[in-house]
This record gives C-alpha cells, structure tokens and sequence, in this order.
C-alpha cells in the first residue's frame, strides 16, 4: 500500500499546479467561517479542511464550485472520506 502511494505521488502535479493557490486559500478561510462544524452525519468536531464532494480531477470549473465544496474535520477527510474515494474508484 505505501509502495503504491509513494509511486502514485511520485507522478502527481504539486498542490499549486493542481489549483490550491492563494485564491484557494481565500476560499478555504471563507467557506470555514461560514461552515466551521464537519458536515459529515454525527461528528459535530471542528472542520479543518474543505473538501470536494465529487472529486474534480482537473476540471476547474468542478474546483470551483461552491456546491461541490464541504468542510470537513480532519479524522473525517482523512480516513472516512478516503475510504470512500478509493471505493469509488
């Protein structure tokens, strides 16, 4: 598993080439301080990320939406909702 995730990242753009620049932290602070509670069912923790709903895989128009976007917690980004992104894969 690790192996795989280190040869997948060895071929991935960087955060910036893949749209996480300035304007997107403006949007992060923002959409954080109108939806500052993870969105998924039950946590109720402190969101930390925003993530996209439907992965947007280059598409900018996707990136930008701001109906594609949810604020998440971190143990929710980082294990719930990648569980699901790899079962819908």
């Amino acid at each position: 598993m690790r192996a795989r995730k280190r040869r997948f990242d060895a071929t991935r753009p960087n955060s910036r080439q893949r749209g996480y620049t300035r304007q997107w932290e403006a949007l992060r602070v923002e959409f954080l301080t109108l939806h500052p509670v993870c969105a998924f069912a039950g946590c109720g923790a402190v969101a930390a990320h925003v993530d996209h709903i439907k992965a947007h895989k280059g598409d900018r128009a996707l990136f930008w939406n701001w109906n594609n976007l949810q604020a998440l917690c971190a143990h929710c980004h980082n294990s719930v909702k990648q569980r699901q992104e790899r079962a819908d894969v």
